[in-house]
């Protein structure tokens, strides 16, 4: 199961949720929808007591209940109990509250812009320029997020055609191309940034970007050209596409006298234009 975390916004309060590429639908935290319907500062507590009513009931929905990891308050990521966008509509029928019907038509809507945007990809690319407008990125860093965005893709299929699995061997490749070209892995790359949780990418200056977008799509072109059959193979293309980039980083570095692989991370950049303005 391939799945992505959302946080989507229902008047103002977070619901958690996760789409499943696989069975193509929405997955949302129960206790986060509780909370959003009933105002009580104990949803946990509210939903354990509605799920033993809904088991001596003798419920349907009391066995269809899943857990998925999602984000917590810690950054870190827990199981929750999360239903799917038809049981969820069974859920709230057992929940006496004055926001159900417009909570109804959230979830309609939320799961109708999804598969809008699988039918039409643009869409999706103009959901992510407005999310990343808001939190305050330049139009030179979005159009620069977006291609990396493309560039990363070209390179998993070409891994994927090859056979290569999600997960580990993806893993080991792209921190051999970050080793190669920036002299970090990712997981070093995201100290030297300050991050935790966050997504490397999006806290990548354009020079990172661009550096990072030349070594992924040399890798996928000479994989392109030499076809390469065991994972040994893979992780040398890995090398050389890294190893144009670092290249053209050191190159850079003694025009200009400065260093590309950068500390600041997002919230610095943003921090700084806010001074600046």
């Amino acid at each position: 199961m391939t799945q992505k975390n959302a946080i989507k916004l229902f008047e103002e309060k977070k619901v958690r949720t996760v789409w499943d590429d696989e069975t193509e639908e929405w997955y949302f935290s129960v206790v986060d929808v509780i909370e959003v319907l009933t105002e009580t500062d104990r949803p946990r507590k509210y939903w354990n007591d509605l799920k033993l009513k809904l088991t001596k009931e003798g419920s349907e929905l009391s066995e269809k209940i899943g857990q998925l990891k999602m984000p917590a308050a810690d950054g870190k990521n827990y199981k929750t109990d999360v239903l799917d966008t038809q049981q969820l509509f069974r859920l709230i029928q057992s929940i006496p509250s004055p926001k159900a019907e417009p909570f109804k038509l959230w979830i309609a809507q939320v799961a109708k812009e999804r598969l809008d945007q699988m039918q039409d990809p643009e869409l999706s690319i103009e959901q992510a320029m407005m999310d990343y407008k808001r939190l305050g990125y330049s139009d030179n860093w979005i159009n620069q997020r977006l291609k990396s965005i493309e560039i990363r893709k070209d390179l998993t299929d070409e891994w994927k055609k090859h056979g290569l699995q999600e997960g580990i061997q993806f893993a080991t490749l792209t921190d051999i191309i970050y080793k190669t070209w920036a002299d970090k892995t990712a997981k070093e790359y995201k100290q030297f940034k300050g991050l935790k949780k966050e997504n490397l990418r999006d806290n990548m200056t354009n020079k990172e970007l661009v550096l990072n977008m030349l070594a992924e799509l040399s890798t996928k072109e000479i994989s392109e050209v030499n076809n390469p059959e065991t994972f040994d193979e893979h992780t040398e293309v890995a090398k050389q596409g890294g190893t144009i980039a670092r290249n053209a980083r050191i190159e850079l570095e003694a025009k200009t006298g400065q260093a590309v692989v950068s500390p600041v991370n997002a919230k610095k950049i943003l921090k700084i234009k806010n001074e600046q303005k």
